[in-house]
């Protein structure tokens, strides 16, 4: 029976010859329409022809055209001049028109007529005669049985083969003439005759169906075979050797489509229309109505032909004469041939034979130009027709009939599938999800998106504006798109069909052929990965990836890296997919439940992963591992998340191209961000996307690749089973700051970890969000004292400070361990930095961080200084002035002296509350006392000076006499000179005061200026020259200086100015009143009161010649009292 089988062949190639003349629109000419040697097996086979009909005729004069059955239609519907030739005629009426009818007994004359054809044993011996020499080249056939029919269909089988022309003429010309009618087909009735009942696809007795029937019942069992694959167990269940025998008719059809007699008649007039010039043979016309098969003018019935004939080509790639031919060596080199052993099954065949091919191209193999052109055809094919991929007609029928109906053409419908798989469409059956991925992998629509129909056309002009620089067809195409999705060239649709898309290949690693090609070596070595169109249930397309990316970003002590190229490849996907969270096939599969829960009203660009990440602490631990992994990724290389890299371009092109053109980025892109988050350049846009990857950083010390990096070590050592990043920070701080204070010889933090500490330090001080317990804490105070103000720059923060009296317990208590921290480490007060930026520079390049605050205060009155700095440096002043704890320098220098004159205060404080200024006024009183150490009197100078310049800076006077300056000092207040006007203007108005704390911190204020002239900036402004020439040798400090003037105003023989003659005599007065109304409280007052007292020689000398009068007196009277009588004496 194998000899058998190729007479089908033999059946469907020979109309060839004729049809030729049809479609070119001429007939053949009596005896000169036939080459010379068939006009030959003409006159041989006419004879072999008539002597089986039915009405006898002389062999050598018989004709066709004259027989009394076939006279009518043959004058009717052939030319005069084909009369005479019996296979011109025959080829006329078998080609009719459907609409013109033969009659049944010409039907059954022309039938009976080729049958004879076949059976005749001079059809052979023309065969042996006319091949000869083929027949002695091809030795199988010269071995077949004479007499059956075989040594023909050997020849049809090997008519590639067949080099001479007469012979491989004859084989066309005889195969028109049988194939007409499948009953000719060697022994196609008795394989398919029971399905063929059972199908009512037609009578198979003789004469009941004209000739244009037979065609029909070749493509209802076709169509039943392809229902069968689409239906499988609802379909009826065709016998093997009847498929064979319909796939192998397919098959020998496959090279003209006059063969295929159904779609011949279906689509004559769509031939004449689209493919007039195309010529007949090795399947150029079926090539051609495919490519206009989705045309409006296509009629409907030639349509169906067509896909029915694409779904067989889909079952067996040897339907298609082109694909067979051009693919043939390629599919023998790559072994790409099926076991003919097995049985056809119901997968597609030319599935199989594309993943093959696409393996090798991908590979690097040597594919010819010819074969990849032929696979590119089809590989659009199945793009655009969903219905050729019986899985998926079988398998997502139900989501085509609910979301994708009336879609069919041009790959519509398998769009609105892939859309439906992305769940933007509802859920979608993991059956007919694997159907999709399946035809996207044979497809390939990656490495060419011109296959994908929907999609060349939705983004032609984004292709035309944004990659017009890319190669027509190249990979890189798609690369470009994705570059572009959200961008302002991108359009609507073209989006969506790129996303869909995308969705599919983001699944499968290999479906990216530029990825493939870099990291093939990387994934079998590292991922244990097979070849390109084998899977492995321990390592999924999926996983590969993922495992690609986790080598990627490893340093050299923890293993072997990708390759770069690999790695640069695997960075450009992990970019593509931070666009969109359904991209990350992994994300989306672990996440689907928190997506639905957290983020459901997150439907903007790259909201729904901001949405997993604000809500970490919440997701499921699958979830949360996925998203923390992300996370950290995004952290050494921010430029995976593509939207904030976008824009951020301004910023990164003015102030971190040096950064962002690194190949391995670090962490350092984000710092450098960070770091210009408030420069002219900086966007909303981008602005909101730093922040919110800083405030996720918090999350997780591991989200801060340069901070892990650094202190990985140091916080295993030091903070083990702590998490959140601002803990980490605070427990490395802390252990920095008790390290600094106690001198340790070595620092238990290491050099790099303490550097990169004082970053996030500095980075977190930027925003109260970035300390969460702070923002936590002052949740309620920030809403009701700080609402209008915008976070960032530090601004809640400074608001929180400016409102300090006002808020509650929690939050006070917190913003002053946050003030006394900024104070000990004044680089850390992100306002005072950023406002003083240029005054650091110029005033303190050289000043260590921590005395920055002081160096500034030291040049707070250079005419050089910026005003807002002066300001902002008054602030920080009035801050230190409230608590000593706040001042750093003071509270080391007074360390004694504080618990030892201060302790009934220190006993009322509390750690977390201002002490109001008063351990400072307690040492101001005891500076004036001349008590305190050195050192903290020269503090508590510089203390007083400030002070006595600026009311703001004493805590406790503006607290009593707060009343007294609004009434009486009103416009000396409003100036906000910072001259000491407003302690004049109190000290002008004492006698007015009724206030008696707020007399008592004025006449504090006097007794201090006794002190030292420095302490009375209004006094020591007007005796400036004064002391110049007076007092120049005399050493400020205890009073020496105002003493020094005292005396000079008393010698009459100096003559001081008269600003500072009359200043002097007003605090003269001013001491008087103060010496009045506050009596000395103790011995160390009194003494106090005598030295600065400008009487002071005379009262030392009074008090001198009392104590000598006290003392004569004593010796006089104890001489007296004490006397012994002689009488004791003497005894």
């Amino acid at each position: 029976m194998a000899a058998c089988g190729r007479v089908q062949l033999l059946l469907l190639l020979t109309t060839q010859f004729s049809c030729v003349f049809l479609t070119l629109g001429l007939r053949p000419q009596p005896n000169v329409n036939l080459h010379p040697p068939l006009i030959a097996i003409n006159r041989q086979l006419k004879a072999g022809a008539a002597s089986s009909v039915s009405q006898p005729r002389r062999a050598s004069g018989w004709r066709l055209a004259e027989e009394e059955a076939c006279r009518e239609d043959a004058s009717r519907h052939c030319p005069k001049h084909t009369w005479n030739n019996n296979l011109a005629v025959l080829e006329c009426l078998q080609d009719t028109k459907e609409e013109i009818d033969i009659s049944t007994d010409c039907n059954h004359l022309l039938w009976n007529y080729k049958l004879n054809l076949t059976t005749d044993p001079k059809f052979e011996s023309v065969a042996i005669e006319v091949c000869k020499s083929t027949i002695s080249e091809l030795k199988e056939c010269g071995e077949e049985e004479r007499g059956k029919g075989y040594l023909v269909s050997c020849l049809v089988d090997h008519r590639g083969n067949i080099t001479e022309y007469q012979c491989h003429q004859y084989i066309t010309k005889m195969t028109s003439i049988v194939f007409s009618d499948y009953r000719l087909i060697c022994g196609f009735m008795d394989k398919c005759k029971e399905d063929i009942n059972i199908l009512h696809c037609g009578s198979i007795t003789t004469g009941d169906k004209d000739l244009h029937s037979q065609g029909e019942v070749i493509a209802c069992l076709e169509k039943a075979l392809v229902r069968e694959a689409e239906q499988q167990d609802q379909a009826h269940q065709i016998k093997d050797t009847c498929k064979k025998a319909i796939m192998r008719v397919a098959e020998l059809s496959s090279d003209d489509f006059h063969l295929d007699r159904y779609l011949y008649f279906s689509c004559r007039n769509d031939r004449e229309r689209f493919c007039e010039n195309t010529q007949a043979g090795e399947g150029r016309v079926y090539k051609c109505l495919f490519n206009h098969k989705f045309e409006e003018a296509m009629s409907e019935k030639c349509r169906d032909a067509l896909t029915t004939r694409q779904k067989l080509i889909a079952q067996d790639y040897k339907v298609s004469y082109s694909l067979a031919k051009a693919c043939k060596a390629d599919l023998r080199k790559y072994r790409c041939n099926l076991d003919t052993n097995l049985p056809r099954a119901r997968e597609a065949r030319l599935s199989y034979l594309l993943l093959c091919l696409e393996s090798a191209v991908h590979r690097g193999r040597m594919v010819s130009g010819e074969c990849q052109g032929e696979m590119l055809d089809y590989r659009r094919m199945l793009m655009e027709d969903f219905s050729l991929s019986p899985e998926i007609v079988l398998h997502c029928r139900g989501e085509i009939e609910s979301h994708c109906s009336g879609l069919h053409r041009k790959g519509r419908t398998l769009h609105c599938l892939m859309r439906v798989g992305r769940g933007d469409k509802g859920l979608i059956d993991s059956l007919c999800q694997n159907a999709l991925q399946a035809l996207i992998q044979s497809a390939d629509p990656g490495a060419d998106y011109r296959i994908d129909r929907a999609l060349n056309e939705a983004c032609e002009s984004v292709i035309q504006t944004a990659c017009k620089h890319i190669r027509n067809g190249d990979p890189m195409i798609l690369s470009c798109l994705m570059e572009h999705l959200y961008t302002e060239k991108m359009v609507e649709d073209c989006e969506h069909r790129l996303l869909e898309l995308q969705y599919f290949i983001s699944r499968d690693w290999k479906l990216d052929p530029i990825l493939y090609r870099k990291c093939q070596n990387d994934a079998s070595r590292l991922c244990h990965m097979h070849g390109w169109n084998e899977t492995s249930e321990l390592m999924p397309p999926g996983a590969v990836f993922s495992c690609l990316y986790r080598h990627a970003y490893r340093t050299e002590e923890q293993g072997t890296r990708l390759t770069r190229d690999c790695k640069v490849e695997v960075q450009r996907i992990l970019h593509q997919r931070a666009l969109d969270v359904k991209l990350d096939p992994e994300l989306q599969k672990r996440c689907m439940t928190d997506l639905g829960k957290w983020c459901s009203e997150k439907t903007e660009t790259g909201q729904e992963l901001e949405c997993l990440q604000d809500h970490l602490e919440d997701l499921v631990q699958d979830c949360r591992d996925v998203v923390g992994n992300l996370t950290e990724l995004e952290s050494e290389d921010i430029q995976i998340e593509a939207l904030l890299t976008r824009a951020c371009e301004p910023v990164i092109q003015s102030h971190c191209h040096d950064v962002a053109d690194n190949q391995i980025d670090t962490g350092d892109l984000m710092e450098c961000l960070v770091q210009n988050k408030h420069q002219k350049e900086m966007n909303d846009k981008c602005a909101v996307g730093v922040t919110h990857f800083q405030l996720i950083q918090m999350k997780d010390f591991r989200f801060s690749y340069k901070f892990k990096m650094a202190c990985k070590e140091d916080v295993l050592k030091l903070c083990p089973n702590i998490k959140k990043k601002v803990d980490v920070v605070i427990c490395l701080s802390t252990t920095v700051r008790n390290d600094t204070l106690q001198d340790v010889k070595e620092q238990r933090v290491s050099l790099k970890c303490r550097k990169q500490l004082r970053v996030e330090e500095l980075e977190m001080s930027e925003d109260i969000r970035l300390e969460p317990e702070l923002h936590d804490l002052c949740k309620k105070d920030i809403s009701r004292w700080c609402s209008t103000v915008m976070f960032g720059n530090a601004q809640v923060i400074e608001c929180l400070k400016d409102n300090k009296q006002h808020l509650t317990h929690p939050c006070h208590q917190k913003v002053f361990k946050l003030q006394e921290t900024e104070m000990m480490d004044p680089e850390l007060d992100y306002q005072l930095m950023r406002v003083c930026k240029q005054m650091i520079k110029r005033f303190c390049s050289e000043s260590d961080a921590k005395n920055m605050l002081h160096c500034l205060k030291q040049n707070k009155n250079s005419e050089l200084m910026d005003p807002k700095c002066k300001q902002m440096i008054t602030k920080r002043q009035i801050t230190q002035s409230t608590d000593y704890r706040l001042n750093p320098v003071l509270r080391k220098a007074c360390k004694a002296d504080i618990p030892k004159f201060c302790q009934n205060i220190l006993n009322k404080a509390s750690d977390d509350h201002e002490l109001e200024g008063q351990v400072i006024s307690c040492l101001k009183l005891k500076y004036a006392d001349q008590r305190l150490s050195t050192d903290c009197e020269d503090q508590i100078r510089v203390i007083l000076q400030e002070s006595a310049l600026d009311y703001r800076l004493d805590p406790q006077l503006q607290l009593h006499c707060a009343a007294e300056i609004t009434n009486l000092c009103a416009e000396e207040a409003a100036a906000q000179e910072q001259t000491g006007q407003v302690e004049e203007c109190l000290k002008n108005n004492l006698l007015k005061l009724k206030n008696e704390p707020c007399k008592k911190e004025v006449l504090n204020m006097l007794k201090e200026s006794k002190a030292d002239i420095f302490v009375d900036p209004v006094l020591h402004t007007a005796c400036a020259l004064d002391l110049k020439h007076h007092c120049a040798a005399i050493t400020p400090g205890r009073g020496r200086q105002m003493s020094c003037l005292m005396e000079a105003l008393q010698d009459k023989r100096v003559r001081l100015q008269p600003e500072c003659k009359k200043r002097l005599q007003d605090r003269i007065e001013m001491w008087g009143y103060a010496a009045k109304v506050a009596p000395a409280e103790g011995f160390a007052d009194l003494a106090v009161q005598v030295m600065t007292s400008p009487s002071k020689n005379y009262i030392l000398l009074m008090i001198a010649l009392a104590v000598c009068v006290l003392f004569l007196v004593g010796l006089l009277c104890g001489r007296i009292t004490k006397r012994v009588t002689r009488e004791l004496k003497d005894r």
